[in-house]
């Protein structure tokens, strides 16, 4: 059974494949909530010297957390 995180890696990838994101959890963490959705760094792009560009305020509205959550339960 996959765990929630592993769904949740899924479900994003199945919502919008190409977006940049990452989110730091402890391994310990095996469930995906909303609390930790928010926490996410949502790339928006890079800097002259390759540098990421990240911002907490998702710019995905098809990302939400409902539909994220919705494409979890899918798995």
């Amino acid at each position: 059974m996959m765990s929630d995180i592993g769904k949740f890696k899924t479900a994003i990838k199945n919502l919008k494949s190409n977006v940049e994101w990452s989110l730091k959890y402890a391994e310990t963490d095996t469930e995906m909530t909303e609390t930790l959705f928010n926490t996410i760094d949502w790339g928006t792009g890079k800097t002259a010297d390759d540098t990421a560009i990240t911002t907490k305020t998702n710019p995905h509205s098809e990302l939400s957390w409902t539909a994220v959550k919705t494409e979890m339960d899918k798995e």
